[in-house]
């Protein structure tokens, strides 16, 4: 695991100092190691966080006549299968890792070399002999990877603090992006927080000539998959087989291992695969908060109990408001989850004890577990279109605190809109949102909202349509983004193999009986590890990774709700100063519960105050706060 950066075309500004400086800001990811190429019209720098081949495993790597360099963030789980053929076909190979079968398959396949790979990578390539620089991004969008194309050159990074290194880079904030964050709760791809700047997207490679054409190119899709016909026995026995198998391959390390537990389907279903694959007792790791409604820890502990495993349980009772920061400034842009606290904060347990921790993302999005899904499928839209118009217009009437607006709002909705609004804040203050005028029209109404990641989708079942738009977006721009970024930031490498691709595209091709029936979601899922976790676990009804905000924002961070109503507040450049005061009213009155569009704001507030008001303008050098360190409260 390690966070990797570079550029090809002309040097920037400081040149080899700057490639350090641009691998130091990101240090967190590997602070194990570093290595550098540099070479007229290229660079390539990493920080390694070392887990497979801990001694010979340095990067970047080179083929045998270095014509051909790599640097590389994640891990390729069938190294060892690649590593065989290549040496088969003559290569010659002087590591025992995975990072060095990326410079011979390229000798083999160019940048076809992605179909080959089973893993979580974000990966640069530089052919010396045809002057070409080749990115890729995983399948699933598991490993980040940022560029920033000029006509002088094209810089790339694990996290956009690399980039901030740059002295010519302009560090604009793109209010197009911001748009997206207070709707959405994140950057979805390929937008980021700064204009210019690019996220590669899931299942992309980009190429860049000597003669600087980039060009963009789809390997990978969850549209791709189809549906097929398949019997119920033989789907849960092919499920088990795909478990074990990916939960097997991600098992690969040399350094200590566990997993976060939960004591949920996904988590335990994870761990209990593990326990059957391993001869030790698993280490698994789990926070709880005194607060019984947002306590996971006595499920997590019930699951450990009867699996075997080492369990360490921490109840965290965090000086709120410290914790805030800190979470905040491990993420390199605005990110509106509060889901990344907890989710910090077991990384950090694990990362007392581990180097790599196994994960359960991904589950819900695969196999309909998310209880919007049971709650939409079933729902139809209003029509025609003129009555919801109608509803749209006499609810938009109504004063905002009036009995009923958010349920004509809803009424008024196209089923995709209904969807939205499961997912996403609007933006439009006449619909309950807080965005400007100009950042909500960007936006558009929630009805298109999702537009983009749908209108592939025709053709299949209302519920599959829902799933593929989450694994294109919510996954990769939510879910797995936090993942990544809050366990790096204590440089603990987080895997996720219910994302092995063959597990996702098994679970995309089922027919929908066999996802949700009769209401009960996951539903091969639950009988699939029928037997790997205890009976209880299937039985137990979901509880989401959250955090007792409400009441924080009305106790111990009402000081920071207070702190967003000040007018020099920096989210006035983005959000609407009427809409904020009064959505705050409302829930310190306790009228209603605007904790996860206040907690999105106080994000926003916090990361725009880490830079100057000049920096948002582009003027500044200070850039993003460096990620803290920092002590478990107990």
């Amino acid at each position: 695991m390690c966070g990797i950066a570079g550029w090809m075309g002309t040097a920037p500004e400081g040149g080899a100092s700057t490639l350090e400086a641009m691998c130091d800001a990101i240090r967190h990811r590997g602070p194990d190691d570093d290595g550098y190429f540099i070479a007229p019209e290229i660079a390539l720098g990493m920080r390694r966080l070392s887990i497979i081949d801990v001694a010979g495993g340095r990067q970047p790597v080179a083929n045998e006549d270095r014509s051909v360099f790599a640097v590389f963030n994640g891990e390729i789980y069938n190294y060892r299968q690649l590593r065989g053929q290549l040496e088969r076909r003559g290569h010659h190979l002087t590591s025992q890792g995975d990072s060095e079968t990326l410079v011979h398959l390229y000798e083999e396949d160019r940048e076809r070399l992605v179909h080959q790979l089973r893993g979580m990578f974000g990966l640069a390539i530089w052919d010396a002999r045809s002057q070409r620089l080749v990115l890729a991004r995983d399948r699933l969008g598991i490993k980040p990877l940022y560029y920033w194309s000029t006509p002088e050159r094209l810089v790339f990074a694990s996290e956009l603090r690399a980039l901030l290194a740059l002295r010519e880079f302009p560090r604009r904030v793109d209010r197009k992006a911001i748009g997206q964050y207070l709707t959405l709760g994140y950057i979805p791809d390929p937008l980021a927080v700064f204009e210019g700047v690019q996220k590669l997207p899931p299942g992309h490679v980009l190429t860049r000539d000597r003669d600087g054409r980039v060009t963009l190119t789809c390997y990978w899709s969850p549209l791709g998959i189809r549906q097929r016909t398949v019997a119920e026995t033989e789907a849960v026995e092919e499920l088990q087989r795909l478990l074990s198998e990916s939960i097997a391959c991600h098992l690969e390390s040399d350094v200590p291992l566990g997993a976060f537990l939960s004591g949920g389907t996904d988590s335990s279903a994870v761990v209990g695969f593990m326990s059957r694959l391993v001869e030790r007792p698993v280490k698994t790791f789990s926070i709880g908060f005194p607060e019984a409604e947002f306590n996971e820890a006595p499920h997590a502990k019930r699951v450990a109990n009867a699996l075997g495993t080492e369990h360490t349980e921490l109840i965290v009772r965090p000086d709120v408001d410290a914790l805030v920061e800190e979470v905040i400034q491990s993420f390199d842009e605005p990110f509106g989850d509060s889901s990344a606290v907890p989710t910090y904060l077991v990384a950090r347990l694990a990362r007392q004890h581990v180097t790599v921790a196994l994960s359960g993302d991904g589950g819900d999005e695969l196999f309909a577990g998310y209880t919007r899904y049971q709650e939409l499928v079933g729902r139809k839209e209003l029509r025609p279109a003129l009555v919801r118009r109608g509803l749209r217009a006499l609810a938009r009437a109504l004063p905002h605190s009036a009995l009923g607006r958010n349920r004509l709002l809803d009424l008024a909705r196209t089923r995709w809109g209904r969807y939205a609004a499961t997912i996403a804040a609007p933006p439009a203050i006449d619909d309950g949102g807080i965005a400007q005028p100009d950042i909500a029209n960007d936006v558009g109404p929630f009805d298109t909202l999702i537009e983009r990641w749908a209108r592939g989708t025709s053709g299949r079942g209302f519920l599959t349509r829902m799933m593929l738009v989450d694994v294109q977006s919510y996954l990769p721009g939510d879910i797995l983004t936090k993942v990544d970024r809050t366990s790096m930031a204590v440089s603990l490498e987080a895997r996720v193999p219910l994302l092995d691709h063959n597990i996702v595209e098994f679970a995309l091709s089922l027919p929908e009986q066999l996802t949700l029936r009769r209401g009960e979601s996951k539903w091969l899922f639950r009988r699939a590890i029928d037997g790997i976790v205890p009976r209880d676990v299937l039985a137990r009804p979901k509880q989401g990774f959250a955090l007792p905000l409400r009441d924080w924002f009305r106790r111990e961070l009402s000081h920071r709700v207070e702190s967003l109503l000040l007018d020099d507040s920096p989210i006035y450049e983005f959000a609407d100063v009427t809409a904020v005061r009064r959505t705050t009213r409302e829930h310190q009155a306790g009228r209603r519960d605007h904790s996860s569009l206040i907690w999105r704001l106080l994000v926003l507030d916090i990361w725009l105050r880490s830079f100057d008001r000049d920096e948002v303008d582009g003027s500044s050098n200070r850039g993003i706060p460096a990620v803290v360190d920092a002590h478990v409260h107990a």
